[in-house]
């Protein structure tokens, strides 16, 4: 167990260093930061000076050992758009709407694919089965933002039952927390009953129903709780998934948070407030990702490594 966990930690450490590699890469060859921060009829000796106060006169790889440094203190400097504004402050104002979001999200997905799952598995090659057929490959097929369009379109603005877009209570968190859970929906779905089906064909659940244990029980207390296992590794891509996914929902429903903000960084070209959002973006995806492992090893004690 204490190896398992350690190489998975270095393995972490080791995902984090290239994604800060990858972001202070893209970031230079997007252009130059310079181009938009100045004025159109700067001279050349504006840029020269400008260029040397951000620091962009020394060697790319001065550059990174900056940044990184930086990074680690969560120092990105400030923005370009947002005057006045540090990049991390502006990532942090706006994280919080991010996560609720996501986390709905989570409860929804959750809500609506472990009793279809398991149904679907109880109910095998029935019509239960067929229309949770149905959920996942619509589901998986339907792109978040065009399924967003049309709940707007339907429920929004032909019904007028919920607002068309921004944060102004509970009721707006439906339409992108919906939108934005239905892939994961099916994904999550397809995973629990594939694992019911390999739960309820095994000899100790067969044992339970010899000596009268309740049908009730068996699914969902001996069957659910160890098909858990494989649907659970797959929450920390949920939760990466669900804050990848944000980008394009909050600009579909203007959401005030970390998605809707890389946007307009990236339209300004705001380097700083950009390479932040993608590694607090990173960072929870990766995190999550370490903490559902270390809870597998746990829940299977199978998981070592040799």
């Amino acid at each position: 167990m204490q190896r398992f966990l350690v190489v998975r930690v270095f393995q972490t450490m080791i995902a984090l260093l290239a994604v800060t590699v990858i972001v202070f890469g893209l970031g230079r060859v997007t252009g130059d930061p310079l181009d938009v921060l100045l004025p159109a009829e700067a001279t050349q000796a504006d840029y020269e000076v400008v260029r040397a106060v951000w620091g962009l006169d020394k060697p790319i790889y001065e550059q990174y050992v900056v940044f990184l440094k930086n990074a680690v203190t969560g120092n990105f400097g400030q923005s370009w758009k947002w005057n006045g504004q540090t990049a991390m402050g502006l990532v942090m104002d706006r994280l919080p709407a991010t996560l609720m979001l996501a986390g709905v999200a989570v409860v929804v997905a959750t809500a609506l694919a472990v009793p279809l799952g398991v149904l679907s598995a109880v109910k095998k090659d029935s019509v239960f089965d067929f229309t949770g057929k149905i959920v996942a490959l619509l589901g998986q097929s339907l792109p978040a933002f065009w399924l967003g369009i049309v709940l707007m379109w339907i429920f929004a603005v032909e019904l007028g039952w919920v607002p068309t877009s921004g944060r102004t209570g509970l009721v707006s968190f439906i339409l992108p927390a919906v939108s934005i859970g239905w892939f994961q929906v099916a994904a999550l779905m397809r995973l629990v009953r594939s694992s019911m089906l390999d739960v309820l064909d095994s000899e100790y659940v067969k044992l339970a129903r010899i000596k009268g244990v309740t049908e009730r029980k068996v699914i969902w207390k001996h069957c659910l709780r160890n098909a858990a296992i494989a649907p659970l590794t797959y929450f920390g891509i949920i939760l990466g998934g669900l804050m990848v996914g944000s980008v394009s929902i909050e600009t579909v429903f203007s959401w005030p948070g970390v998605g809707l903000l890389a946007v307009e960084a990236a339209r300004a070209r705001d380097f700083q407030v950009l390479q932040a959002v993608v590694i607090v973006f990173s960072s929870i995806y990766i995190l999550a990702n370490l903490a559902v492992d270390i809870a597998y090893a746990y829940l299977d004690p199978r998981i070592r490594y040799s």
